[in-house]
């Protein structure tokens, strides 16, 4: 370590405290000259310590770095401790801080300066929030809370140890990939959750059919209906969200086809818009459809942000689609690309989309990839509207089926008269 680096390191172990100083002096400002344990230049001081026991580590011994840390702990925590007999206060924030700041301060002689520097704002940032995150904290709820543990065990203990390959009949059963998008229908629904509670039920419910339609709007479509079951009197509004997503999935299909093949931008373009354009805009009219308009933006008993129950016959229903368009492959046969596309489209329609998009112009005609990603889309709403039926009301189905089918039934036409007038879309 050359003299320049060793400056630039021990400047950051400054720099550490004295951001968490500046934040920690700042809260206390009104305080009288010594009334405090610690200050900015307490913090700051401590910063350096720490980056100056990193150096005598790194020159002597690491077991000096140790020793240091621990008298400082020891002298500070004493400090504080007599501060807080005083003010009847044992917040234990300001020691664990200085201690952090110590660390921190070591790291960024013995360590990755990078890392180093991001520790001292995240620990800032933390501290700095400390009013919004005890208000969040109030606000929360006992079913929020092990909704969020629920989906990390979900996510985090259950997914990694489930085998990633396919069993039963024509291995079409993937018990990963299953319990993956049982996952995703649970942040999903999870997240419309936080959405809705955070802007409104009519501004959340379309932003989250937006956002989760760039991601799953199967997901999203289930999580709707399952709204709907729960609140049959916002089935106007949740199928809207629901369209909403569907239009966003025929814009995704687009934009996915297009990076991989720039050839279809010019054939699907405006089939795919004019679904999106009819979908989104039967959303938004949806969504418009309130019983009490006053009522719109108001943020209505959500219950749980995710039903289990619900979830898991989510994936046993996902698990029969995947059956089925394996037996609907393997009726038709590989070379049948647009039989395949219909069949794969009940379940996903990005891994289709995909294998179409790279092999068209190549070893698939340009003409049949178009209508097999076409194919795909449709077949994927004719799915979506079935599993609507299933999980939600009557009102929400019908709804959202007939968004579906005009959307369909406009990029049908769409794509029958540019097919009658290549003229019509620019080559």
């Amino acid at each position: 370590m050359d003299l320049f680096e060793l400056f630039q390191r021990l400047g950051l172990a400054l720099a550490i405290g004295f951001l968490v100083g500046v934040e920690r002096g700042w809260k206390e400002r009104a305080g009288a000259e010594g009334s405090r344990t610690a200050g900015l230049r307490t913090f700051a001081l401590s910063g350096l310590l720490g980056g100056i026991a990193g150096l005598i580590g790194r020159e002597i011994s690491e077991i000096a770095v140790g020793l240091i840390f621990v008298a400082f702990s020891a002298v500070f925590a004493a400090y504080k401790w007599r501060e807080g007999q005083a003010e009847n206060d044992y917040s234990v924030t300001a020691v664990v801080a200085a201690m952090l700041v110590f660390v921190l301060g070591a790291y960024a002689v013995l360590g990755n300066m990078t890392v180093a520097a991001a520790g001292g704002v995240a620990t800032a940032t933390l501290l700095a929030f400390k009013s919004m995150l005890h208000g969040w904290l109030n606000r929360l709820t006992w079913p929020e809370i092990r909704s969020a543990v629920v989906l990390l065990a979900m996510t985090f203990v259950a997914l990694p140890i489930l085998p990633d390959r396919g069993y039963g009949p024509f291995q079409a059963l993937n018990p990963y990939e299953i319990w993956l998008m049982a996952v995703l229908i649970a942040a999903v629904s999870f997240a419309g959750y936080v959405v809705i509670r955070m802007v409104g039920e009519k501004r959340g419910v379309l932003i989250a059919g937006a956002a989760g339609g760039l991601v799953a709007s199967t997901a999203v479509t289930l999580d709707l209906a399952r709204r709907s079951s729960d609140d049959g009197g916002r089935s106007a509004l949740l199928a809207g969200g629901a369209a909403v997503a569907g239009a966003v999935m025929f814009l995704r299909i687009l934009g996915v086809a297009t990076v991989i093949q720039p050839a279809l931008f010019a054939e699907l373009v405006m089939p795919m818009v004019a679904a999106a354009l009819v979908s989104g805009g039967i959303g938004l009219v949806l969504a418009n459809h309130q019983i009490d308009p006053h009522d719109a933006d108001a943020s209505p008993d959500l219950g749980n942000p995710f039903d289990l129950r619900f979830v898991l016959r989510f994936a046993a229903l996902l698990g029969i689609v995947m059956l089925l368009a394996a037996a609907l492959r393997a009726w038709f046969g590989p070379d049948s690309a647009v039989w395949l596309a219909a069949a794969a489209g009940l379940a996903d329609v990005d891994a289709i989309t995909l294998s179409m998009s790279r092999h068209a112009g190549g070893e698939m005609p340009m003409d049949t990839a178009v209508l097999a990603i076409l194919v795909v889309s449709f077949s994927n709403s004719f799915s979506k509207a079935v599993m609507g039926a299933i999980a939600g009301t009557r009102a929400f189905s019908v709804r959202f089926a007939a968004a579906m089918a005009l959307a369909v039934g406009v990029a049908v036409a769409v794509y029958w008269i540019s097919g009658l007038q290549p003229g019509l879309i620019p080559g």
